[in-house]
Parts: structure tokens; C-alpha cells; sequence
């Protein structure tokens, strides 16, 4: 099967996915569920990238490990974080603002997510195309993966550790990682991504593995990562997030300033 082929399949398979997903929601009305297809699909994305690719096969073996795993524990964090919830704020906020057309403008947002479930398996096309040897650039990659895997897992173990806490109401989590960091999480997963640069390492398009880390540090910093997260940070703990922002660096993880005025 040629990349071509395969794009096409999988363009395929998350616009069905999402339509499929756009129907439960309707009838549950809680438009959360595009996180778990958007996870899930990724996941089978890239598992099928590995499958069918014609790169080495160490690599694609170790390319559809990594995905899957990242996938799987995603997939079931947010699960667990949406079962016997309501709607999250945002898509209900979503709902109020598109009014009697929420459900069209609703469908249009589900095949936008399944436009980037193909955006975040791309890297892995590439890398799963690369005829080079199984080496120490791929040893790289791994180290990568690991760092950012290890560090968003952490920061999501905490802040949930955090909010069990029955004190933990109104106030803000500065436990483990986000003592450094007020989106810990946010910057983790933002150097995962870049875990399939050097697994691209010789493959035709390796510079496709670099436009996606690219655009999420764009999105996750300016868009809809911290922007709207803090925005409703400050709603639900006011000064106390106020006095965290600052304090504490907003992605990078960094020791926090002791003088707020600095």
C-alpha cells in the first residue's frame, strides 16, 4: 500500500469515526466523547501506519508500541475523567453560543477532530516509511517519548491526587510538577511529539516531523490549550490562580519566582 493509499484510508476511517461518534452524542448530549474517539483514533491510526508501511521493521514495530501505549492511557484517563460527568464547560459553552444550530456546527467540529486525528498520525507515516537502519537515532526518539510519556502521566497522577484531596476545593494544585509549571501536562505532551523527528531520520519527508510540534506549541500556548484553561481557572479559584500566574512559569517547567513583582 503506497502512503497516498493509506492517507486516503485513514481520512477514511476518521470521518466515519467521528459521524459515528456525532450520533451517540446526540443522543447522550454530551459532546466529550470526540476526545475518546480523537485519542482512540489516533492510536489506530498510527497502528495501521505501522502495519502497512514499507519502512524497517524494528522501527515500525517500535512506532506502533509507542502510539498504542500513548493512546491506551489517554483514552482511558479522559474515560474515567468523563464517566457519570456532565458535559464539560467548554462544549456546553459551545452549545449555548451556536443555539438552534448547535447540532450542524457540532457535526463540522467533529470532522475537524477527525482532520487532526490524520494530522497527528502523519509523523508517524513518515517515521514508518524510514529505510534506515534501526540505530542510535531511533534510540533518540525513544528517550524522547519516554521523558514526555513519563512527565504528562505524572503531572495527570498528581492534579488527580490533588482534587481527591477533600481541602482541595476553590484552590490550586501546586503538588509535584505543577509547583513549576502551571500546565505541566500541557509542555510533557508537547515533547512527546517530538519523539518521531529523529525516528524520521533519513525518510523522505522527515520535515513532516517537525510541522506538528510546531502547531501544537502554537495551539496549546495561544489558543486552546492555556488560554481558555486559565481563563477558567481564574472563574473557579480566582486570586489564588491569579497569585499562582504570578508566581509560576506557564509551560516550561521552572522554579517559581520568589518576588512576584520580578
Amino acid at each position: 500500500m503506497s502512503p497516498a493509499e493509506q492517507i486516503i484510508v485513514i481520512t477514511t476511517f476518521a470521518c466515519a469515526l467521528m459521524v459515528l461518534l456525532w450520533c451517540v452524542q446526540l443522543v447522550q448530549k454530551n459532546a466529550g466523547i470526540v476526545d475518546l474517539g480523537w485519542t482512540a483514533g489516533i492510536g489506530a491510526s498510527g497502528t495501521f501506519f505501522a502495519i502497512t508501511s514499507g519502512g524497517d521493521l524494528s522501527r515500525r514495530i517500535v512506532a506502533g508500541l509507542l502510539i498504542s501505549i500513548w493512546s491506551i492511557r489517554l483514552t482511558f484517563y479522559l474515560f474515567k475523567r468523563m464517566r457519570g460527568h456532565a458535559e464539560e464547560s467548554r462544549y456546553a459553552t459551545l452549545r449555548k453560543k451556536w443555539g438552534a444550530s448547535a447540532n450542524f456546527w457540532m457535526f463540522c467540529f467533529f470532522q475537524i477532530q477527525a482532520v487532526t486525528v490524520l494530522l497527528f498520525a502523519l509523523p508517524l507515516l513518515v517515521a514508518c516509511w524510514n529505510p534506515l537502519d534501526f540505530g542510535v537515532w531511533d534510540f533518540l526518539g525513544i528517550a524522547i517519548w519516554l521523558v514526555g510519556f513519563s512527565g504528562v502521566a505524572l503531572a495527570d497522577a498528581q492534579l488527580h491526587r490533588f482534587k481527591q484531596h477533600p481541602g482541595s476545593r476553590g484552590k490550586t494544585c501546586r503538588d509535584g510538577l505543577w509547583y513549576y509549571s502551571r500546565h505541566p501536562n500541557y509542555f510533557f505532551e508537547w515533547v512527546l511529539w517530538w519523539c518521531w523527528l529523529p525516528l524520521s531520520v533519513s525518510a523522505s519527508y522527515w520535515w513532516v516531523a517537525t510541522v506538528l510540534p510546531l502547531l501544537l506549541l502554537y495551539t496549546l500556548v495561544y489558543k486552546t490549550g492555556i488560554p481558555p484553561t486559565e481563563a477558567q481557572a481564574i472563574v473557579s479559584r480566582g486570586d489564588d490562580y491569579r497569585a499562582y500566574q504570578k508566581t509560576t512559569s506557564a509551560f516550561v517547567p521552572w522554579w517559581p519566582k520568589k518576588n512576584p513583582a520580578e
